[in-house]
C-alpha cells in the first residue's frame, strides 16, 4: 500500500446552521478541516495509508482536531504539539445569487509560529512514496516557505512523488509574494494542481477566449496554461478543475490532465451545491488515489473529478465517499438512485 504524507494546517471551522447569514447566527456547527487535512482524509477513506503532518496545541482543541482526522484512519502520529491556538475559519454557505463567505482567524496559530528545526524530514518521509502540500501553507508566513522548500528538498531526494496545489488564498498574501515563493518551490513538484484563478493570480498565465464569471470555458486556454506550467516549472503533469459559476447553488465541474504533451478532459458534470468547501480538495484527494493505483490518464481526471462532484453534496470540509461510489458515478451512473 502506498504511504502518503500530506502537511499543512488544520483549523477548526465555524459555520452558522443551514444557510443563515453570520449576522442571523446565534449558534455555530463546528468541525475541522484544512485543504491537507481533508487530501489526507480523502485518501484514508479510500483505503491509503495517508499521514498528515502539522502542529495544534497541546490542549483539548487541539486534540480535537487530531482526533477529527484519528476517526476516518489518517495516521496522526507524526503531528507536532505546542504553541497557544489552532487556527478558525468562519463560513457563511452562500444561495442562489448570493456567494459564500469566508473570514479567517488564523494569525500567529501553532503551525504557522513553528520552526524550521522542529520537523524531521527523515523521519516524517521514511517509508513515504508521495508527499502533498498547498500554496496555503507556505501563505502562512514565518519560516513556513522555508520548511515547505526543506520538505521539498528532502522529498525530492528520496525521490518521492510531490503534488501541490496552488490554492492561492489572497486573503493570505499578495500576488507578488505568492509568485517569488511559488516560483522557487514548483520546481520540485511532479504534479502541479490549480483552478481556473491560480496559475493567473501567481504566476501571471491565464487561459484565453475564457470568462468564469459568465460560465465560458476554453479548451484550448487551458492546455496553454498546463503547457506554460508544464515548460517554465518541469511538472510531469497538471491537472486542472473546471468550475463554471451558475450561481452560489448550481455549477458546472469539470478538470482536465495535461501530461507527457497530451490533454485529457472529463466529463461535465451539473452540480447542485450542499457544501463546495473542499471541492478542490476533494479533487487533489481523487487525483493522488488515481495516480498511485495506475490509472490511465483519462481515468485519472475522471475519478478526481467525479470525487469532488460528489464531495459538493456533502456537509462540510472533508469528503465521505468511498472508492466504490467514485467509480461507479466516473462509470456514467448519475442518476442519484437510492442505493438498496
Amino acid at each position: 500500500m502506498a504511504r502518503i504524507i500530506t502537511f499543512g494546517e488544520i483549523m477548526l471551522r465555524l459555520n452558522p446552521e443551514g444557510y443563515r447569514r453570520f449576522v442571523q447566527a446565534n449558534c455555530f456547527e463546528a468541525s475541522y478541516a484544512g485543504g491537507e487535512a481533508n487530501v489526507a482524509v480523502s485518501l484514508a477513506n479510500y483505503g491509503m495509508d495517508a499521514a498528515y503532518v502539522t502542529k495544534v496545541p497541546a490542549h483539548e482543541i487541539g486534540q480535537s482536531a487530531v482526533n477529527a482526522l484519528r476517526q476516518y484512519g489518517v495516521d496522526t502520529s507524526l503531528i507536532l504539539r505546542g504553541g497557544d491556538r489552532l487556527g478558525v475559519y468562519f463560513v457563511e454557505k452562500g444561495a442562489s445569487q448570493r456567494a459564500s463567505k469566508v473570514i479567517y482567524d488564523r494569525a500567529n496559530s501553532a503551525v504557522a509560529l513553528s520552526k524550521k528545526e522542529e520537523y524531521d524530514w527523515d523521519k516524517i518521509f521514511d517509508g513515504a512514496d508521495w508527499f502533498h502540500w498547498t500554496g496555503i501553507t507556505p501563505a502562512l508566513g514565518g519560516e513556513l516557505p522555508e520548511i515547505c522548500l526543506e520538505a521539498c528538498k528532502a522529498a525530492k531526494a528520496r525521490g518521492i512523488t510531490i503534488s501541490c496545489d496552488l490554492n492561492y488564498r489572497k486573503k493570505l498574501w499578495t500576488t507578488e509574494q505568492a509568485g517569488k515563493v511559488m516560483a522557487e518551490l514548483l520546481p520540485y513538484v511532479d504534479v502541479c494542481i490549480a483552478n481556473e484563478e491560480d496559475a493567473k493570480d501567481v504566476f501571471g498565465i491565464e487561459a484565453e477566449h475564457t470568462d468564469i464569471s459568465a460560465g465560458k470555458l476554453d479548451h484550448n486556454g487551458y492546455i496553454s496554461v498546463a503547457r506554460q506550467l508544464t515548460e517554465r516549472f518541469g511538472c510531469k503533469a497538471v491537472a486542472i478543475t473546471l468550475r463554471s459559476s451558475i450561481s452560489a447553488s448550481d455549477n458546472d465541474w469539470a478538470g482536465m490532465l495535461y501530461t507527457n504533451g497530451e490533454a485529457f478532459f472529463s466529463p461535465t458534470y451539473h452540480v447542485h451545491i450542499v457544501d463546495r468547501v473542499g471541492g478542490g480538495d476533494s479533487f487533489g484527494g481523487g487525483l493522488i488515489y488515481a495516480m498511485l493505483t495506475n490509472k490511465a490518464p483519462q481515468d485519472v481526471i475522471n475519478f478526481a473529478v467525479a470525487a469532488s462532484c460528489l464531495k459538493h453534496a456533502v456537509e462540510f470540509d472533508f469528503n465521505m465517499m468511498r472508492v466504490q461510489e467514485v467509480e461507479a458515478l466516473a462509470a456514467g451512473n448519475a442518476s442519484g438512485r437510492v442505493q438498496r
